[in-house]
């Protein structure tokens, strides 16, 4: 990576933390300002890193772009859950356009596909019942946006880069909590690793076009 993509980097560290702190201590105030700092620092080094597919970066881009939209929307003090879900959806069709650059054969992407797909509607199944319990009328949003995180981590790892395949696996990770959070049972500590998780997905995803 490129000193200005380390600064970069450093920069995008030092607001995920910040931001870790505002969610574990329910301060909001750091939290509205560390949480769209951290993408915009991504986006930094998403910019000036060298990218060994050139073609990716323009995606990536735009995908990190797309949640930090999806950031500020479900950050609000409003319930703006549907206008986050529709951003990140988008962010996910960005990846999943920027990994199949170059992206792997057609083998690998199926046999990522049948894995993935096999943990998502293991995971799914209970998300999707509290979904039609608790608010019916986003189920369909849901298992599409469910489908779609699935095709982007199939993608991922169909590339073989282990930086884009262990940050796709996270970023699931991350949008599970959340649905599970939100639908199906509230967890204490779920907030704090949502935002872990996610930011660290962001930035192996990030790093991963340098390898």
């Amino acid at each position: 990576m490129t000193k200005l993509a380390w600064l970069f980097l450093g920069l995008a560290a030092v607001a995920a933390v910040s931001d870790w702190v505002g969610v574990g201590e329910r301060w909001k105030s750091l939290e509205y300002l560390a949480k769209p700092l951290a993408m915009v620092a991504l986006v930094g080094v998403a910019l000036s890193l060298h990218a060994e597919v050139p073609g990716r970066r323009p995606w990536i881009v735009a995908a990190l772009l797309l949640s930090l939209v999806g950031d500020v929307f479900l950050m609000l003090p409003r319930d703006a859950f549907v206008p986050g879900l529709a951003s990140f959806l988008l962010a996910h069709v960005a990846y999943i356009v920027a990994f199949r650059i170059d992206g792997g054969s057609v083998v690998a992407l199926a046999v990522s596909a049948v894995v993935v797909a096999v943990v998502a509607v293991a995971a799914g199944r209970k998300v999707i019942a509290g979904v039609r319990a608790s608010d019916p009328a986003v189920t369909v949003p849901v298992v599409v946006y469910i489908a779609v995180i699935a095709a982007m981590v199939a993608c991922a790892l169909a590339t073989g880069n282990v930086l884009f395949g262990v940050g796709a696996v996270l970023f699931m990770t991350s949008d599970s909590l959340i649905a599970w959070n939100r639908f199906v049972r509230s967890l204490s500590w779920a907030p704090l690793a949502i935002i872990v998780t996610y930011h660290l997905a962001q930035a192996f995803l990030v790093t991963g076009m340098s390898t």
